[in-house]
């Protein structure tokens, strides 16, 4: 998932893709811990781009602050 895609969607839109990617995390956590994970960078990606969400909603909270 790119930034590029992710700045074209709406705060509805960045808050429900968060929220599946958080449940998606909390899958891999327990596949890790039961040692059925096969695809171990999928953690890192998910990661990332929870990280990268966060970010973009941060930014357009900032700029609305600062309009203001």
């Amino acid at each position: 998932m790119k930034a590029e895609d992710l700045r074209g969607r709406t705060e509805d839109e960045l808050n429900d893709q968060l929220l599946a990617l958080k449940k998606e995390q909390f899958n891999l956590r327990f596949q890790k811990a039961s040692g059925q994970l096969e695809n171990t960078a999928r953690v890192g990606i998910i990661r990332r781009d929870i990280a990268r969400i966060k970010t973009i909603l941060g930014q357009r909270r900032d700029s609305v602050g600062a309009q203001s």
